[in-house]
């Protein structure tokens, strides 16, 4: 039985998704929680892992459970449950205790095809920034990136625009070995909201190791004046790393949503996404 989990966590003091020998993860806290409800061991399947201190209000990931763990699943306290896989959420809520970091916001049976990592089209991230125009929250201090100085939205927002598109991203990419860096970057906005803070919308069907956090600091660099609004698409060109800006920190970072076909069309993206992508 494959599941769904709807996921959000707060990052600080996470070591990151993935699983580490002796760390605390958000990849190894949930599947103890799962583990200890269901009987055995577990192993998470997530849409995209993301770095330590980086947020989520919208992971998704799947797991697939054994009979004998499905089993247990469906007899809550020794009494069959009329939506066992909905109910698993608040099991592991539970499980979780109170105020934790980490919850499951909601469990579901994934429709067939269903791969939380490769039948994704999309995943969309926010990034938070506070300048002097908008001032320091200490409310805000877990989830927002304190720049000094203030920033030209509309220059960051105006190059943020010449990113978009089919791209070889490494420039804005920490190199991981046979990894592709080709990427479609589907929007990409700079705004300020309601509090002042300047806040960055990216959406693409993929992103690569610390690409959405060097992509706002080369933004950062146009709205403190150090880059010009063309830059940013020239360095990306150059598809080499650089110093002309700062990747910024994982604390302003939050994955907001993840993106997925019609049911029908599960399997076939997954496939789709599994083949090396070439820009040609």
């Amino acid at each position: 039985m494959r599941i769904r989990l709807d996921i959000a966590y707060d990052g600080t003091h996470f070591r990151g998704w993935a699983t580490q020998p002796g760390l605390r993860t958000v990849q190894g806290t949930l599947e103890e929680a799962l583990g200890r409800i269901v009987g055995s061991e577990v192993r998470l399947v997530v849409a995209g892992r993301t770095d330590a201190g980086v947020h989520a209000s919208g992971q998704v990931a799947h797991v697939d459970l054994s009979d004998e763990q499905w089993a247990r699943v469906e007899a809550r306290h020794g009494r069959a449950s009329h939506d066992p896989a909905g109910s698993l959420a608040g099991r592991m809520r539970g499980a979780l205790g109170a105020y934790p970091d980490v919850t499951v916001t909601r469990t579901s049976i994934a429709p067939e095809g269903f791969d939380a990592r490769f039948s994704a089209v999309w995943r969309r991230y926010r990034y938070r920034l506070a300048d002097d125009v908008s001032g320091y929250d200490p409310l805000r201090r877990a989830n927002t990136t304190v720049h000094r100085g203030s920033l030209d939205v509309e220059r960051m927002d105006a190059a943020a625009q010449t990113l978009i598109g089919l791209h070889d991203f490494a420039a804005y990419c920490k190199p991981r070995e046979e990894a592709t860096t080709i990427r479609t970057l589907l929007s990409y906005r700079w705004r300020r909201d309601s509090e002042g803070a300047l806040v960055a919308e990216l959406k693409a069907d993929a992103f690569c190791h610390s690409m959405v956090r060097a992509l706002v600091g080369a933004c950062a660099a146009v709205g403190e004046g150090r880059l010009d609004v063309d830059d940013v698409a020239r360095l990306r060109d150059a598809i080499v790393r650089t110093s002309a800006f700062k990747v910024l920190a994982a604390r302003g970072l939050t994955l907001t949503e993840v993106g997925y076909p019609a049911d029908d069309l599960l399997s076939a993206r997954a496939e789709q996404t599994r083949a090396r992508r070439s820009i040609d």
